[in-house]
């Protein structure tokens, strides 16, 4: 089912490497140039653009784009018990999590009289979009909105596709945790026509506001939401373009080929483009974990998106050497989920440099950080995790520093700004600093 790409005997480098993993093949420039009129027109017409694009989309537009506060907590009081207490335990955990990596202000003293700080200030309202296509995210309601409150963000707008089944809102399960978060503004805006009323606003039909301009927006969505939040970025902050879920799977002939089956095919359901990636030196592993799949599959509930995916050219089995060229090869794949599935894993976990999120042994698979591990969910996808990061608290935090510098301490370097000044050819820029110096 997976095809089978094999490095064995073969010593590649980096650049090598990065041509051989599998990807998924989206074109996000080509969805560039559907989305930057749409994003133009929403701008320009704000709710009314919406409405038309709304039923060109989604087949429907309820009453108010905007959702009623008491059928936001009118969901809440539907809602399942048992989902409403794993929402709880959820919120709790990733909230823990969160608040604890809240970076505190620092301050160096450099000199007497010379102090420099730095202090983190959230930004005023943010955006977060949560997709509604093949499946129901309540779980990224809960990790970009932990997220943004742990930050201390004050304003926070949520923005989701109308759901037809119940007649133009969004998903009740949506509306729930929205509830259950104290988030009461609610749009029920789907695609890219909702990430331009985030970053632009949107003025109602017949006048006012339906929606006010955010600074930052963030949350997962499919190519065109990726492409309207490139297009936006710079007139808004937003936290990557996410692309198709992946998981990476580096792992020994120690592995059990039924877990890493089971995990493989977890990111399969999502959608026909996910990533599904087993790095091993074990062929023997590959060939029992090719054959669990083959019974798995074709019983479970999405079978068709989850084979489609298995087989696609993003996914694949690696086979390595050792472990050595096992870690070389996952960190040039960079996954967003690399699940770790050998000897000392911890060990291993601690070698790997670039992973959206690592996992370490069989007990911490990746459905458990999707949900409630307390870590976050919104992952970079499609190798940039070897630059960026996942989503949290200084997504939605700016560093500002704070220069303090008495006269006594300017004036034991002021000569060094002049002659840095007059080096760069900037005469008034150390002026600047001479008329501030004892004579």
């Amino acid at each position: 089912m997976l095809r089978r790409i094999d490095l064995r005997g073969q010593n590649l480098s980096t650049r090598e490497l990065l041509a051989v993993v599998p990807r998924a093949e989206i074109n996000i420039d080509a969805a560039l140039t559907t989305v930057r009129p749409l994003l133009a027109d929403v701008k320009a017409r704000g709710e009314a653009a919406l409405r038309e694009y709304g039923e060109r989309f989604d087949g429907m537009v309820p009453a108010s784009l905007r959702i009623d506060v008491a059928d936001i907590e009118a969901a809440l009081t539907a809602l399942d018990a048992d989902v409403r207490a794993a929402l709880e335990v959820a919120i709790t955990r990733v909230r823990a999590f969160h608040e604890a990596t809240v970076p505190p202000p620092t301050s160096v003293d450099l000199a007497d009289g010379a102090r420099v700080s730095q202090r983190w200030v959230p930004v005023g309202r943010v955006g977060l979009y949560v997709p509604g296509g093949l499946a129901v995210y309540p779980s990224s309601v809960v990790m970009n909105v932990v997220a943004a409150q742990a930050a201390g963000v004050q304003e926070i707008a949520v923005a989701t596709p109308p759901q037809k089944a119940f007649g133009g809102a969004p998903h009740p399960t949506i509306l729930a945790a929205c509830a259950l978060l104290g988030v009461t503004e609610v749009y029920a805006v789907g695609g890219a026509q909702a990430i331009g009323m985030l970053a632009h606003g949107a003025e109602a039909i017949g006048g006012g506001v339906l929606c006010e301009p955010v600074d930052v927006v963030t949350g997962p969505g499919n190519v065109y939401v990726a492409a309207a939040k490139r297009a936006v970025s710079g007139a808004v902050g937003i936290d990557a373009e996410a692309g198709p879920t992946e998981i990476g799977i580096v792992a020994d002939d120690s592995a059990d080929p039924t877990y890493v089956a089971y995990d493989l095919l977890s990111q399969a359901e999502h959608d026909p483009l996910a990533g599904s990636v087993l790095i091993t030196d074990s062929p023997e592993l590959a060939e029992a974990v090719g054959e669990k799949l083959a019974s798995l599959v074709g019983n479970t509930q999405h079978d068709v998106r989850a084979k489609e995916a298995l087989g696609g050219v993003q996914s694949a089995f690696i086979l390595t050497d050792n472990l050595d060229q096992s870690i070389r090869v996952a960190d040039a794949y960079g996954a967003e989920h690399l699940e770790i599935h050998t000897r000392d894993a911890a060990a291993v976990a601690a070698r790997v440099r670039n992973a959206g999120a690592i996992f370490v042994g069989p007990y911490s698979p990746v459905p458990l950080g999707d949900y409630l591990a307390g870590s976050n969910h919104v992952l970079p996808t499609g190798g940039t995790s070897r630059f960026a990061s996942g989503l949290g608290v200084t997504s939605f935090l700016r560093a500002v520093s704070v220069i303090e510098y008495d006269q006594a301490a300017l004036n034991e370097v002021g000569r060094h700004v002049i002659a840095l000044a007059n080096a760069e050819d900037l005469p008034a820029h150390g002026e600047a600093i001479a008329a501030r110096l004892e004579r």
